[in-house]
């Protein structure tokens, strides 16, 4: 059996400006190797997560914001080093959207979220002034019952002033209490970069977990 203690745990914390475009897949089956980490984006047409992304990057063509919101069904891989990426996963929500569209694209987002091993959690954003719709609602369930971390963003908090914006994270986190600590919510805003280092610090710790690292070597030494 290999000895875990032999094996080196660290990982290199990533480097979120470092982000470069690696492929797009339109299915779980057409997307890179399933190998290393991953953190998935997801979120309505207008909550504001391509802003997001760009902001975490630093680079504001990073993630492009299709000029008919809704209709490019791709997930889109971002590499951060050889064994980190970050996912763009298309935005739901878009009324205009055919129904038989939309039931394929929920199909793919279950099974990616469910079956994909290199997944280690979901950042899931919301307009701060419309939170948990029902489809946000249906994500974290999918998460959750995967087992998945979820991070929730509030995007767009500019718009309240820190009272309102304050008690609109206080309702949200006291609707999800039946979670436990499996799904967290912060305060976000592009535009002023409010909560960009909780963001990252989030993303730093799934991205670099070692337990994920000692559990492969564990499998590994079984075979």
């Amino acid at each position: 059996m290999t000895n875990i203690a032999e094996v080196s745990l660290q990982l290199e914390p990533a480097n979120f400006k470092r982000a470069a475009f690696l492929q797009s897949a339109s299915a779980i089956e057409n997307a890179p190797a399933d190998l290393g980490s991953e953190v998935a984006f997801a979120g309505r047409s207008n909550s504001g997560k391509s802003s997001a992304i760009n902001t975490l990057t630093g680079n504001g063509k990073l993630a492009r914001t299709s000029r008919t919101p809704g209709r490019t069904q791709l997930i889109n891989f971002f590499t951060l080093s050889d064994n980190q990426r970050l996912v763009d996963l298309p935005g739901y929500g878009y009324a205009k959207v055919p129904l038989k569209l939309k039931n394929e694209w929920n199909r793919q987002l279950e099974r990616y979220l469910q079956n994909r091993q290199t997944l280690r959690g979901l950042v899931l954003l919301m307009d701060v002034r419309h939170p948990l719709n029902d489809q946000d609602q249906q994500m974290i369930a999918w998460a959750v019952s995967a087992d998945m971390p979820v991070h929730i963003l509030l995007t767009k908090a500019d718009k309240f002033k820190r009272g309102p914006a304050q008690a609109a994270l206080l309702a949200v986190r006291g609707r999800l209490t039946t979670y436990g600590d499996l799904v967290t919510v912060q305060l976000f805003s592009s535009l002023k970069r409010t909560g960009i280092e909780s963001l990252e610090a989030t993303l730093q710790r799934w991205l670099t977990d070692e337990s994920v690292i000692a559990e492969n070597v564990e499998d590994d030494s079984d075979h």
